[in-house]
């Protein structure tokens, strides 16, 4: 039992990793670069991403080791959910880097348009194996629909993106 609790809080953390480096990334991003852009009336509120990502990613986690568990890990048939899984990760990971990091809207927009088809692949396949498994993938998929939106709507509206030299030469 305690082996399982053990996988259980490992499974829940690793998409947190990604999370945690890209965090590091957006804070050294938000201002002046992110704070100077056209963004919604609508968009969440800035202090709410660490949160609710941080709660997403440990659902995705655990529905993962769900899936590892009941459909025989990867000599089984949860082999290609996983692979999706963590295709599905690995988009979510880098979208930081390349919409914060390299300040590319349009980019880090293909980038959560692949996400987003992805992670609808994961939960539908995962809800294959373990029920609960694929109803995390719910809210994650929720967030990630307010998240593209809000990446198009940035991108639209920010059509040249806002460089740091623009920034200072307006100050």
């Amino acid at each position: 039992m305690v082996k399982e609790v053990y996988k259980i809080i490992g499974a829940a953390l690793l998409p947190n990793v990604g999370g945690w480096a890209g965090g590091i990334i957006t804070s050294q991003n938000i201002k002046p670069w992110y704070e100077s852009m056209k963004k919604p009336d609508w968009r969440p509120p800035n202090w709410a991403f660490g949160p609710v990502w941080t709660g997403l990613y440990c659902g995705m986690g655990y529905a993962s080791y769900l899936v590892y568990r009941d459909g025989g890990g990867f000599n089984g048939p949860a082999k290609l959910p996983l692979i999706l899984y963590g295709s599905q990760l690995a988009l979510n990971w880098s979208w930081t880097p390349i919409f914060f990091g390299l300040h590319s809207l349009k980019g880090g927009l293909v980038n959560i348009v692949l996400l987003w088809g992805t992670a609808a692949a994961c939960g539908i396949s995962f809800y294959g194996i373990n029920k609960t498994a694929g109803y995390l993938f719910i809210p994650y998929m929720a967030w990630l629909t307010i998240a593209t939106a809000l990446n198009y709507t940035v991108a639209r509206d920010n059509p040249n993106g806002v460089e740091i030299t623009e920034i200072t030469k307006n100050d």
